[in-house]
């Protein structure tokens, strides 16, 4: 690596750390400042400050995730603007140097950390789902207790309770609904229902033991003067792959958002809902196409911060910043309408993942091409 390399590498890791620190803490600090009073609802100072820790140090994934492509522009414009500051830029040209060479570490290293985004996104934040869920008033100690309606498993039973424990792990007067596909797509077809006094989840057998489980089972098959009278039976367990770990995840209307890759396809296979499916096309394909996004946005900056002149910096990091904000909102957008009957009455989950590239890409090549060096 030359000289030139290290000190621009440098310079941008300096900056990208700056940039989490800020655009993190800039968060926590907000959402600190609002919530307050739920987290002091708890006793104790020592209680507070470690819930306070727990809370943002799981939190802090979802941040990152969300301002990757903020953080890397960032540091973008701290490397260039001090190096255009200081007039090295010039004196760079001046040796023969290409502007492109100078911006290629800032490239490669954004492509690194870039990976931490994968990680992120397909590691981290999928193995603390259940901790991302929790409110600010949650008190490990206790733990929450609230009800769960019609929570669908891969079977197609809908789960339902008026009061679950995370502690202890039970759900008190659980009714399950027991269903099966019907012939029209989207059709599900009761077929009977459990109902015990309670349910109590087995790590071991993985499957939820239930006190005096009883379950009446329908005769759909037979015609209307045939059908037989429901049969009842007594039951000592319910498998499902509705775990205690995925029953705070699953009651957030965006707990597809913090699965990984893996357990999206898992879910694809399973889900038959036309308007599941479009979601679960939406997460995977999303998932592919933001780490490029984020690149692009970066493309489109640096060809714009890479100006001679220490006076037409602030316009560059303005005009950036523009770019940048108008990349982020679009993708935005898209990633709102993905699953919505917007043209010719059909969902395109697909093309609207790819739209941003489609369109900004053209631009970060042109922006890369036409770059005075």
């Amino acid at each position: 690596m030359k000289t030139l390399d290290k000190y621009v590498a440098k310079s941008f890791i300096t900056g990208y750390f700056i940039a989490f620190m800020v655009l993190i803490g800039l968060c926590i600090v907000i959402d600190l400042f609002v919530n307050i009073d739920e987290f002091a609802e708890q006793t104790g100072t020592v209680a507070v400050m470690k819930n306070i820790l727990s809370y943002y140090g799981a939190q802090c994934a979802l941040y990152f995730r969300d301002l990757a492509a903020m953080i890397t522009v960032l540091a973008a414009v701290f490397s260039l603007g001090k190096m255009t500051k200081n007039n090295e830029l010039i004196a760079v040209m001046a040796s023969g140097v290409s502007l492109k060479r100078v911006i290629a570490p800032i490239i490669f290293l954004s492509a690194l950390f870039t990976g931490l985004l994968v990680i992120d996104q397909e590691l981290i934040i999928p193995r603390l789902a259940n901790k991302l869920v929790r409110s600010q008033d949650y008190d490990p100690s206790k733990g929450d207790a609230y009800s769960i309606w019609f929570m669908s498993d891969r079977n197609g039973s809908l789960i339902c309770a008026p009061l679950y424990s995370e502690k202890t792990e039970t759900m008190e007067n659980p009714a399950i609904i027991l269903r099966k596909e019907g012939k029209e797509l989207d059709e599900w077809v009761v077929t009977g229902k459990i109902k015990a006094n309670n349910a109590v989840y087995n790590h071991d057998k993985k499957r939820w033991d239930l006190d005096n489980g009883v379950k009446t089972m329908l005769d759909i098959d037979s015609s209307a003067n045939q059908r037989k009278l429901p049969q009842v039976s007594t039951v000592a367990y319910f498998t499902t792959d509705v775990t205690p770990d995925q029953i705070p995840l699953r009651r957030q209307e965006s707990y597809k958002a913090m699965l990984s890759s893996a357990q999206l396809a898992n879910m694809a296979n399973q889900e038959t809902k036309i308007k599941d499916q479009a979601e679960l096309i939406s997460q995977q394909n999303f998932r592919i196409t933001d780490p490029v996004i984020n690149m692009i946005m970066l493309m489109i900056a640096l060809p714009v911060l890479v100006c001679r002149d220490p006076k037409a910096m602030k316009p560059a990091i303005m005009k950036s910043f523009a770019i940048t904000a108008l990349c982020f909102l679009i993708t935005f957008g898209c990633k709102m309408v993905s699953t919505e009957q917007f043209i010719f009455d059909r969902i395109w989950p697909e093309l609207w993942a790819w739209l941003p590239i489609l369109i900004f890409f053209p631009i970060a090549i042109i922006e890369i091409d036409s770059m005075k060096t």
